[in-house]
């Protein structure tokens, strides 16, 4: 079996502080560097980020010139970018974000200019996570506009998503033998007594509403997110106009599978179905090609390569069960930055998810993860990935998963790559381990 993998970088804009990832990791200075190293290991497609925040700074005014450049590079050195039109918050500081009235009318508009301008384009996402971004600035609070409650969220849906389903099929026109790289997050919930098994209920059919949306599934009244979303006023969302999607991508971590009992919700899940098992169940509901975009874990770097090797062995599994699975994504390539604070601040951070680590001063450094991960790109299968017991606090975080994994032949890590990267603190920071149920 041939496992086509993909890189990543993350890019997302943080408006209130006028800053984005690829500029606080130094991809910006150091692109060609970070090109390099992904060629390096074998990688010639890639999901690659069209920041519009910096392309249109002023309203109407596009700058294309630092696009040019990268996106020109990309063509003539023979990779094949799946560009991101918008990750997550990434928006015009001048426009007021999702619940902005002008929205629609700018990023269509934004849409049709990259798409003439870059005609070669094969593959493209329009618009990272939709759910999920929408759902944490129109529901949690969390991101700007910081909007709280299904009326909320409801009202940034019916203003962003119909908008998201145009350009792709203007898109059929403008780019007509490229394909609509449609992604989202790969989620499963599991219920352990009646509350819990009516929430996960409603978890499991809110996770595939808007991509229903897209495909123009007919929903049901009945259906107990559908009704949610119809009390908070969302009637006109049943009634749009679908789009067109050719690939579904798959957003997978550990904190994507939740279980619930009346005492509440605790993610990861105790109980976890896997990567294959939901890859089967999104391939089934979609009726669509799918791909794995993201998967990450937070850690040492031995705790990656073990992650690496339970993803890569769950994407095996689903390719042996047929299902059509087209790519294998770890995003990202570079660590990220500041997602400690989920991007509520910009304190430079560096978050320890990457192929390859940045230490104090921004420099990319090699570890057991680049070195393994070059190794399966180059083929080397699952079941020869060394598996690294986690270290504090994943071995907790993670211990839903240890059932899956008996078979694995544990071994210690590389001592001297416990506490070698310099965002140990981040490690720590941000998985809080708990041992019961919080709401």
């Amino acid at each position: 079996m041939t496992t086509e993998f993909i890189a990543a970088f993350e890019s997302t804009y943080l408006p209130a502080h006028d800053v984005d990832v690829l500029e606080t990791s130094g991809h910006t200075r150091h692109w060609r560097t970070d090109l390099e190293l992904l060629a390096e290991c074998g990688i010639r497609r890639l999901r690659y980020p069209v920041r519009w925040h910096r392309v249109e700074e002023e309203q109407g005014t596009y700058d294309w010139a630092s696009t040019d450049v990268v996106l020109e590079h990309l063509r003539d050195q023979g990779f094949e970018p799946i560009v991101d039109l918008v990750h997550h918050t990434s928006y015009p500081r001048w426009l007021g974000g999702f619940l902005d009235p002008d929205f629609a009318p700018v990023y269509l508009a934004y849409c049709a200019e990259f798409a003439q301008r870059y005609p070669w384009v094969r593959e493209y996402t329009l618009f990272n996570e939709a759910f999920s971004t929408l759902f944490l600035s129109g529901h949690e609070g969390i991101w700007p506009p910081y909007g709280r409650g299904m009326e909320s969220f409801v009202q940034m849906l019916i203003n962003v998503f119909p908008a998201v389903a145009e350009a792709s099929r203007i898109y059929r026109e403008l780019l007509p033998g490229a394909k609509h790289v449609y992604v989202d997050t790969c989620e499963g919930h599991v219920g352990y007594d009646e509350i819990g098994r009516g929430y996960a209920a409603m978890a499991n059919d809110r996770r595939f509403f808007l991509l229903d949306l897209m495909l123009g599934r007919e929903l049901d009244d009945r259906q107990p997110f559908v009704q949610e979303v119809l009390i908070a006023g969302g009637e006109s969302l049943l009634e749009m106009r679908p789009g067109e999607v050719d690939v579904l991508g798959l957003d997978y971590y550990a904190h994507s599978e939740w279980c619930f009992s009346e005492r509440g919700g605790l993610a990861p899940s105790r109980d976890p179905q896997g990567l294959a098992e939901l890859a089967r169940q999104y391939h089934e509901h979609a009726g669509l090609p799918v791909m794995l975009t993201e998967t990450n874990v937070r850690g040492f770097a031995p705790d990656r390569v073990s992650w690496l090797k339970y993803t890569l062995e769950q994407y095996e599994i689903a390719v042996e069960s047929s299902i059509p699975l087209n790519g294998y994504c770890w995003f990202p390539f570079i660590d990220s930055v500041d997602w400690d604070s989920l991007l509520a601040n910009a304190a430079g951070h560096v978050d320890p998810v990457g192929v390859f680590w940045l230490d104090e001063k921004l420099q990319r450094r090699t570890s057991s993860m680049s070195e393994w991960f070059t190794k399966v790109v180059a083929g080397c299968p699952s079941r020869d990935v060394p598996a690294y017991r986690f270290q504090p606090p994943l071995d907790r975080w993670l211990q839903g998963f240890i059932a899956q994994l008996d078979h694995w032949d544990w071994q210690d890590p590389p001592p001297e790559e416990i506490g070698m990267c310099a965002n140990t603190r981040t490690i720590h920071a941000n998985w809080e381990v708990v041992d019961d149920f919080v709401w």
